[in-house]
């Protein structure tokens, strides 16, 4: 079996029935093949409500916006998070480890983390596993300070996964892929009435990984379950209630990596199948999630909605971590830490909003308020094995490794809890046909309790921040827009004595123009932004095998170019171009690790008559990145090349070929540490998609 079951596989039997009665009630109706529309980035003029509240268009949204819709994601076999959000404009996936990941934007770490525009309190913005994709519908990214909907205006970027959710019409799919590296995934997607009026609809989504990689002792099993039901109780209230559970089971884990230079300082050169691990390290996550929404339409097109979520993350590790720099003759000298790391956290949230037009002075404005509640508790254990075994000289690695050792018992090293309360309100106010204005504000409380490593972790904060934006539209296919707001950033780093830094500070301003053409297909924008933050997180050291942090004013200014949408009904394109500079407070580059220049872009093109042959092509480029060890360690500018290929073998059943690294590559995946491991090199995978 490619993942565990067990009293899963009875939901799902019993989802599966309930599916299939309904789709027997309602066959009269006879059955569509239901294939989604091809897009890569959502209309201009479709509503996206998570980066202000209100369901305005991209377009009348003054930020920057990019949606990756499922059809991108099953294009170019975007199976996991860092996998899409590598192909989005301006963000930068730093894979550090192989389970652990950072993401950021602008120049600035992105913490701020929706699930259908509902944030997750106090996201610290590492991602640890992969998240799969196969329970979203679209992601949403949202450039800049998103204080609105988030209440921490960090001016990098808002992620927002929407989920999927029951159909009207009964839809089926079955795929099955495999791949480089005994690479195999199974999926299944059901959705659709449950009963013969179809005021009950249920979706239920399974998928199943295994595969071994092209690092040493490297392996990985994923499963995913995602079951939701809406019922709609009256013609104006619908509940919805959903229930998702993601098992990661890693083997043979990077915690660190490798090390970048020798002793005296030239850089290592390493086959990129190199890793510090050993058979016996893992790194497993659970992550299960439940929400109940209820929506209500209220009179005079207002609609409220109550959203209730509780999510818990049980981790556990066995981890081995590497540090020093080999002898160039010998290989020797490098020295292992390891330990066991049992950790779980819980996050209970409860939010709710309401939004609708008004009128005043004879026009109709928008308005939107909302306020939420969360809780999240964290408990950390480490079992810490006190010798430094050495590792072999670095020819052997991947023959021979770190012996496990016997560890001597845990301890409670962390026990924390954090509560956040929000309040917002948001509106469009509409003075002109050309001239409008977005305006709100968030009201934040944080309050936290605990201890970590025998350090208090207690502090608490609070911040009223300010949001204007202003949209002129020059042409009806054009129209300029800039925005302002504070910044509150809560921060969940802790310095070399093990305390919490305290929220950075600062403002954040962008300006930009947007337009569309090709009857509003296409989507081209242009935008400057700038922002300043005081005693901003970064890392300064190492200290007992946990990095520690200290708070330094950082401003960052730039440009950024994207365009997304279709040329004709069978050409396709997304991308984007940016340019920034990072500055520490003497005004010196800092952040190095960051590219300074990106360029992300991607095309498919249909042939219809050719059984609807797709064509495709994805390129990621950047420019040089540095990091120091005992010496300045550079990475030069470099593209990575992705291919598509798919084809309807017959009515029902479509393949999909994928070549990912086309031109072989070899890069290091992130150098925000002194460590680093090499990204995968060329590899293939063929997919069958089977839809009833």
């Amino acid at each position: 079996m490619l993942f565990r079951v067990s009293k899963l596989s009875l939901l799902a039997s019993a989802a599966l029935g309930a599916v299939s009665v309904a789709h027997a009630e309602d066959a009269a109706e006879g059955r569509a093949k239901v294939v989604d529309e091809v897009v890569v980035t959502r209309p201009a003029r479709e509503a996206v409500a998570s980066a202000t509240g209100l369901p305005l268009s991209v377009r009348d949204t003054p930020q920057a916006v990019t949606v990756v819709g499922a059809q991108h994601i099953r294009d170019f076999a975007l199976t996991d998070v860092n996998a899409l959000l590598a192909q989005v404009p301006n963000i930068n996936v730093e894979e550090v480890e192989t389970d652990r990941t950072y993401y950021n934007a602008r120049g600035f770490d992105i913490t701020n983390f929706q699930m259908d525009g509902i944030g997750v309190p106090l996201a610290s913005g590492i991602q640890f596993g992969a998240l799969d994709t196969v329970m979203f519908d679209r992601v949403e990214v949202i450039r800049g300070a998103n204080s609105i909907m988030t209440g921490i205006g960090n001016p990098s970027a808002t992620i927002n996964y929407v989920r999927k959710r029951p159909t009207e019409g009964f839809k089926g799919e079955l795929s099955a892929e495999v791949g480089s590296w005994d690479f195999k995934r199974l999926e299944a997607d059901l959705s659709g009435p449950l009963n013969a009026a179809g005021s009950v609809r249920g979706r239920l989504i399974l998928a199943g990984e295994d595969a071994d990689s092209y690092l040493d002792y490297r392996k990985q099993k994923r499963g995913v379950f995602y079951g939701v039901v809406a019922w709609d109780v009256t013609p104006d209230l619908t509940l919805t209630g959903g229930y998702s559970r993601q098992d990661n089971r890693a083997k043979g884990v990077l915690w660190g990596a490798l090390p970048l230079v020798y002793s005296d300082g030239p850089p290592i050169d390493y086959p990129r199948s190199a890793s510090t691990s050993a058979d016996w390290t893992y790194w497993d996550v659970l992550d299960e999630t439940f929400f109940v929404e209820a929506s209500y339409a209220l009179p005079h097109d207002w609609t409220a909605k109550a959203t209730t979520t509780y999510r818990s993350i049980e981790k556990d590790a066995k981890l081995l971590y590497a540090f020093g720099n080999p002898d160039p003759v010998t290989g020797l000298g490098v020295g292992a830490m390891t330990g066991r790391y049992p950790n779980s956290a819980r996050q209970y949230l409860f939010d709710v909003t309401a939004s609708g037009p008004f009128e005043l002075f004879g026009r109709t404005h928008q308005l939107a308020v909302g306020a939420s509640a969360s809780r999240s508790t964290n408990k950390e254990f480490e079992d810490f094995y006190g010798d430094f075994p050495a590792y072999p000289a670095i020819g052997l690695w991947g023959r021979e490794q770190v012996a496990e050792p016997v560890y001597p018992g845990e301890y409670l090293s962390a026990k924390s809890a954090e509560k956040l309360y929000r309040a917002y309100a948001s509106a469009r106010l509409v003075f002109t046909d050309q001239f409008s204005a977005v305006v709100g504000a968030t009201a934040v409380k944080l309050k936290t309790t605990g201890f970590s490593y025998a350090t208090d972790q207690a502090r608490e904060e609070s911040k009223v921040s300010p949001y204007v934006g202003l949209i002129y539209n020059l042409t009806p296919q054009v129209s300029l827009y800039a925005s302002y707001t504070d910044i509150f950033n809560p921060q969940s780093q802790t310095d070399v004595n093990d305390e919490k830094l305290t929220a950075a500070h600062g403002k954040s301003f962008e300006a930009g123009v947007k337009s569309e053409f090709f009857d509003r297909r296409l989507y081209l924008t242009a935008a400057v932004y700038k922002a300043e933050q005081l005693g901003l997180a970064e890392a300064a050291g190492v200290k007992n095998g946990k990095t520690f942090y200290e708070g330094l004013d950082t401003k960052v200014t730039g440009y950024e170019l994207e365009a997304a949408g279709r040329i004709t009904d069978q050409w396709t394109i997304a991308g984007g171009f940016t340019d920034l500079e990072i500055d520490g407070p003497t005004d010196t580059p800092i952040r190095t690790y960051i590219p300074r220049r990106t360029l992300k872009a991607s095309t498919t093109y249909t042939f219809p008559e050719l059984r609807n042959l797709k064509l495709g092509g994805a390129v990621r480029w950047q420019d040089h990145i540095s990091t120091e060890d005992i010496v300045t360690v550079k990475q030069g500018g470099y593209a990575v090349v992705d291919l598509t290929a798919s084809v309807d073998v017959t009515e029902k059943v479509r393949a999909t070929l994928n070549v990912k690294n086309v031109g072989d590559k070899k890069y290091f995946r992130s150098l925000q540490w002194n460590q680093a491991y090499y990204g995968a090199p060329r590899n293939v995978s063929v997919r069958l998609d089977y839809a009833f």
